[in-house]
């Protein structure tokens, strides 16, 4: 039986609210596939007050114990228990419980191709200031499945853009671009694109890694040294992907039609566009990893956090991909 394991990330975040909300539409019991939400009781009876929704909350012995999603049911697992419950304000001593749910959700995905991981959103640096070595969910699923490369994969109605560089700072970006790391997360993309996501034949765009994509070469030399013949190799094993082309012009509609997924260099190369597109609706998808998971596409929001005011578009659009994959 097909399952999904929510893991709600930093707990004083809106990832408790959205559940909670959600749980308490009637897209809740539409949705066919039991959702388990990994966490504290005593943080989602806390959370759900504050929001001022009636909820019934039960804790399961198992997974085998789950049933059918019903509204204002809300399914948990209590892997662990929370240090602290406040909404708004992040605690390094909470670090802990969002890693062991993280894992617990890793290991069920791992279990049984039936099952899928969604999580909420997290916050590093509160992560990292428990004493935790983190750099995202991304890296840390790539350690935990002992997967040999890792794609970050943004993906919203009109568009989907992988990085083959995330979170690093922005001047060691080139020393990252490789023809070898090109090639790499060009293939996890056509490949997952193919077997995850269904599409028959990808076309992809590169985005170069220069201003007008060096413009000859006056304008930096990566892209002829390194892209184009990485996009040349990539096309002889049977890649349909293009020669590097401006950021600043792949955007268009018209290319946007045409365009299965974009690969770009680097994080705020092409993100910007995602989330001017569709913030709030956008989702990532972990490719190159042996387990489905998918991710709402936005931050913790601490500010809103118990207020009732985040919207739930895209932890939806997770679930909906996340059931699509399993």
């Amino acid at each position: 039986m097909k399952k999904i394991f929510y893991s709600p990330g930093e707990p004083s975040g809106i990832g408790v609210d959205l559940i909670i909300q959600l749980c308490m539409s009637n897209y809740w019991s539409n949705f066919n596939v039991p959702i388990i939400c990994l966490g504290d009781k005593r943080l989602f009876e806390h959370r759900a007050k504050q929001l001022s929704k009636k909820i019934k909350i039960e804790s399961l012995v198992d997974k085998e114990s789950a049933v059918k999603n019903k509204k204002g049911l809300l399914q948990i697992i209590e892997v662990t228990k929370c240090k602290s419950v406040i909404s708004g304000k992040l605690n390094p001593a909470n670090a802990e419980y969002i890693i062991k749910n993280l894992n617990f959700g890793i290991m069920q995905a791992l279990a049984s191709k039936q099952n899928a991981l969604v999580t909420g959103p997290i916050s590093k640096q509160n992560i990292i200031d428990s004493g935790i070595k983190f750099s995202g969910h991304t890296e840390w699923i790539q350690e935990k499945t002992k997967s040999d490369d890792v794609l970050m994969l943004l993906s919203a109605k009109q568009l989907r853009v992988a990085l083959v560089t995330t979170h690093i700072p922005l001047d060691k970006v080139t020393k990252s671009i490789t023809k070898r790391k090109i090639i790499a997360k060009a293939k996890i993309l056509n490949e997952d694109l193919k077997l995850k996501l269904k599409v028959k034949a990808p076309k992809l765009v590169m985005l170069g890694l220069n201003p007008h994509a060096g413009e000859g070469g006056t304008i930096g030399k990566q892209e002829n040294l390194i892209l184009k013949p990485a996009a040349k190799y990539l096309r002889k094993v049977g890649i349909n992907i293009s020669d590097p082309i401006s950021a600043d012009t792949a955007f268009t509609q018209k290319m946007l039609k045409k365009t299965d997924a974009y690969l770009a260099m680097y994080h705020d190369q092409a993100l910007p566009v995602l989330k001017a597109l569709s913030f709030g609706e956008g989702i990532n998808i972990t490719l190159g990893v042996p387990i489905v998971r998918t991710s709402v596409d936005h931050g913790v929001a601490l500010d809103i956090a118990g207020s009732g005011k985040a919207g739930f578009s895209s932890l939806q659009n997770a679930l909906e991909t996340a059931k699509s994959m399993i």
